[in-house]
């Protein structure tokens, strides 16, 4: 075959009429793939403008700057700070019971300095009674050591007490742990809520933390993290000491963060713990812990429409007798109720049933 001057020339070894039908079928095919060319650039665009759609709507319209911050210097992040709060304050509180004042304290007459009732699944504070006035909260101070304990604590960890369980107030409630017992971290624990064990806050203290110094730190870290900025530890187990209080409103923001655990939970529905160890001569040692409270020994009786969970006692002079407790009504809602110095054991109980009765039926 001769070489042509132009893809367009006629080689001599076809007609006329055949050459034109090549060429007919040779344009149509130019045409088609001109026509896959056009396609697959939109197709591409297209697939452009998702890919940016997609990360647009879905990740950068996520990127709000915060319009008010809040200030955690103020009482619960702001709380109570008098301005004007943004959606974003409101979601914080989504799930607080939230007041800056007194709360219906004409519907009972009580004489504890401080007392609270919250309704846990409505987010709404039932009764308030000067709960942001900061007060020794005696053994009560346990729910920050059990919430510590858990969350940097391995309770499997095996403990050898010390001479720092000793370092006590004498005639306190104790665990009777000796020096050189060995027990778990999960039986202190147990004990320090269920017998309000003083020696068994020291050790778990000491333990978790290195020193109980240490681990006071934590505590106040913790009640910082959680909003409780009327709160300041001194110790672990809440026995009187100077700069050491709490409010009825900052017991209510830690106990509802210790509730998120489940062992915490089991820990204050008990009614006694029952536990096995060794002494450090190497002897077996089998003792039941108590519960210090009186719902739980059927030394107090709860309304007929409440159902008591559990809670944390306390009792010192300085703060008199005190009392903070879940409880349920007959759906199965959560109340959180909170008394601070009342006047004895028998005053507690009995004022902490004038509370329970605003439980609704």
């Amino acid at each position: 075959m001769k070489c042509t001057d132009s893809m367009n020339e006629r080689p001599s070894m076809y007609t006329e009429r055949e050459w034109a039908r090549i060429m007919e079928k040779e344009a149509a095919e130019s045409k088609k793939q001109r026509h896959l060319g056009i396609i697959l650039g939109l197709l591409f665009l297209v697939l452009l403008l998702m890919g940016y759609s997609v990360y647009y709507f879905v990740f950068r319209s996520h990127d709000y700057v915060l319009v008010h911050p809040f200030e955690k210097t103020d009482t619960v992040y702001g709380i109570r700070s008098g301005l004007q709060l943004s959606d974003t304050a409101q979601a914080f509180a989504a799930d607080l019971c939230v007041t800056d004042q007194d709360v219906n304290t004409g519907a009972i007459i009580i004489g504890a300095e401080e007392a609270a009732l919250f309704n846990m699944e409505g987010q709404e504070v039932v009764y308030a009674k000067d709960i942001f006035t900061p007060r020794s909260p005696a053994s009560m101070t346990k729910v920050m050591t059990a919430l510590v304990a858990l969350k940097y604590g391995n309770l499997d960890d095996i403990v050898t007490v010390t001479e720092t369980a000793l370092d006590i107030e004498y005639g306190s409630s104790v665990c009777d742990i000796k020096v050189g017992d060995q027990l778990s971290l999960r039986q202190l624990l147990y004990g320090l809520m269920i017998a309000s064990g003083n020696d068994a806050a020291m050790m778990i203290a000491e333990h978790v933390a290195g020193s109980v110094e240490a681990f006071v730190d934590l505590m106040n870290q913790e009640a910082r993290n959680l909003g409780a900025t009327d709160t300041h530890f001194s110790n672990p187990h809440g026995l009187t000491a100077e700069d050491h209080y709490t409010t009825a409103y900052d017991m209510y923001l830690i106990f509802q963060e210790a509730m998120k655990n489940d062992i915490f939970m089991d820990i204050i529905n008990r009614q006694n713990y029952y536990a096995e160890y060794t002494r450090g001569d190497g002897s077996p040692v089998a003792v039941t812990w108590e519960s210090t409270n009186e719902y739980f020994t059927g030394q107090a009786q709860a309304p007929d429409h409440v159902l008591v969970y559990g809670g944390k006692t306390g009792t010192t002079e300085d703060a008199g007798a005190c009392l903070v407790l879940l409880s349920r009504d007959l759906y199965g809602n959560p109340y959180l109720s909170v008394i601070f110095h009342s006047e004895n054991h028998e005053t507690l109980y009995a004022e902490m049933n004038q509370i329970l009765s605003l439980i609704p039926n």
